[in-house]
């Protein structure tokens, strides 16, 4: 999928039109009803696989199932192809509508509906209702019944109550990894911070967003615990949406500003220098 355009304007009232159609198309094709046979023309029959003979039961073989047995021949089927593409094309949408989300073209408090989204990605609305059921669960957005969803408006106050959760969080585990991963293991990170000053020096915050998550993430993998990861991920991830009102996104000068600070960490990581680490990363997580 091509990296979108500008998003359809937020719906002011009512709904749009809704499009039940499960799987993906091309704009203005219509839904495949779903008693159409193309659908289902590659399917074998229930309880047969394509390209396998069935076994014939003995007279009086009352079958593996009875007999408690297990039949590793016949595997479970497998899941429908379209199943698939449905999964891919829902990954591909959400992916598109976090970098609007971080680039502001999803307005905070605004109001946008699956159908016009759906559209103007090229996907029908059921991936899109999908995907903001997804960024809904990420404290994103918020489903407004019967019209759509409502971009999370975040105050400066919120972002600062992330950051101070970011802090307890991660500070403890980086001064534990000061004193504990050898030296040389820190250089292997410098490529992830000089991608993300990379990203920063183009002035592309959709890309600096990917790219000061994945520092994190290596950053914090280095403790072995994977549940932690994905609990400051997610805290990482809240943090990034714009504010609804206060200081535009942040300028070309910030984000290199802030890319800058990861190889600073990393001196210090390396130097075992626990004040430093400290101080860094609590200014880091606070913008400051």
């Amino acid at each position: 999928m091509t990296r979108p355009g500008p998003l359809p304007a937020p719906v002011p009232t009512g709904t749009g039109p809704v499009d039940d159609d499960r799987t993906p198309r091309a704009p203005g094709r219509p839904p495949r009803p779903l008693g159409d046979p193309a659908r289902h023309a590659s399917a074998a029959p229930v309880g047969q696989e394509r390209g396998r003979v069935p076994v014939q039961a003995r007279p009086g073989d009352p079958g593996p199932s009875a007999r408690g047995e297990h039949t590793h021949d016949q595997p479970p089927p497998l899941p429908r192809r379209g199943s698939v593409v449905r999964a891919s094309v829902r990954g591909q949408v959400l992916a598109a509508l976090r970098v609007a989300l971080v680039e502001g073209e999803l307005a905070p408090g605004e109001v946008y509906s699956a159908p016009l989204l759906g559209e103007r990605l090229g996907v029908s609305a059921t991936p899109v209702r999908e995907a903001m059921q997804q960024l809904a669960a990420e404290g994103a957005v918020e489903v407004v019944p019967n019209r759509g969803f409502r971009v999370v408006e975040r105050s400066a106050r919120q972002l600062a109550e992330l950051a101070e959760v970011r802090a307890l969080i991660e500070v403890p585990v980086l001064l534990r990894l000061a004193t504990t991963v050898p030296t040389a293991c820190w250089a292997e990170l410098r490529p992830l911070a000089e991608a993300a000053a990379a990203a920063a020096a183009c002035g592309d915050r959709a890309a600096y967003a990917e790219s000061d998550r994945a520092f994190h993430r290596a950053l914090l993998a280095l403790s072995g615990n994977q549940q932690l990861v994905q609990v400051a991920d997610d805290l990482h991830r809240r943090a990034q949406w714009p504010l609804l009102s206060g200081p535009l996104p942040r300028q070309q000068a910030d984000l290199m500003a802030d890319a800058a600070e990861h190889t600073a960490l990393l001196d210090a990581l390396a130097a075992r220098d626990a004040d430093a680490v400290q101080r860094l990363a609590r200014a880091h997580f606070s913008g400051s």
